[in-house]
């Protein structure tokens, strides 16, 4: 019987379409046995067996402040202190600051409950720029220090600026929620030196830079498994690693 021309038409599809099939089949059944052969040589460092880190599944709220009024947003929180030693805080006589005269640097953890935002123009060099540029004026926020020795004294401390729109870094500057229960898991001795800002033998990288603050200097080395010398607000501390465990720690550089 003849064959018509549409008959060899269909037939050599099915063939083009049959083969294709067979390559795809395949190609998957090698990269199957290539993705067996992967996870073989990988042994205990595959995905499935790779130890997490607690800390690194820890929620850090972020709040993405662009304006006055997310500012305004804050007055009658808590925040905490999470860039410890950057930021320089003063006195606040009536939303006015001396830059002159900084009280000191915020410590790590500190918390701080919002009283008030204002804006003024800052020195354009100096301890008042620091951590957070002048612009064409600072905004700062007024606070009190709950549990401190004048939980009454208010101060404040810049947060932004603005400088032909507003540039503000509280996401950077602070915890939204209280580290003690961010971190709980850390336990209440650990949480005690943290507190004292004195750093422990054991502790580990994250641990130590919430006793003594983010200033740092890495000397080498990898994330663990390092000498890391902490500014810690001015009375420096060299601190070895191992193991993401502190070994050592000498004061001065």
């Amino acid at each position: 019987m003849r064959m018509t021309n549409g008959a060899k038409i269909g037939i050599g599809v099915t063939f083009v379409f049959l083969a294709a099939a067979a390559v795809r089949v395949g190609l998957i059944y090698r990269a199957n046995h290539a993705d067996d052969n992967v996870t073989t040589a990988r042994g205990n460092d595959s995905p499935t067996n790779m130890k997490v880190d607690p800390d690194d599944n820890v929620f850090l709220k972020k709040e993405h402040p662009d304006s006055i009024a997310d500012e305004k947003a804050l007055v009658g929180t808590t925040v905490w202190v999470s860039a410890g030693g950057q930021v320089y805080y003063y006195k606040d006589s009536g939303k006015h600051v001396d830059y002159a005269h900084p009280v000191g640097l915020l410590l790590q953890n500190q918390p701080m409950l919002i009283k008030e935002v204002f804006e003024q123009s800052a020195p354009k060099s100096g301890n008042a720029v620091f951590r957070i540029a002048a612009g064409k004026r600072q905004v700062l926020l007024g606070f009190t220090m709950p549990g401190s020795a004048d939980p009454k004294a208010v101060y404040a401390t810049p947060v932004g600026n603005f400088d032909g729109g507003y540039n503000l870094y509280n996401d950077d500057i602070f915890f939204y929620d209280d580290p003690h229960k961010l971190f709980d898991y850390w336990g209440p001795k650990v949480w005690a030196a943290i507190d004292k800002h004195e750093p422990q033998v054991g502790m580990s990288e994250r641990q130590v830079m919430m006793c003594v603050g983010q200033v740092q200097t890495p000397h080498g080395g990898t994330y663990g498994n390092r000498t890391i010398t902490y500014d810690n607000s001015g009375h420096p501390l060299t601190i070895d690693f191992e193991n993401n465990k502190a070994i050592k720690i000498t004061p001065g550089e």
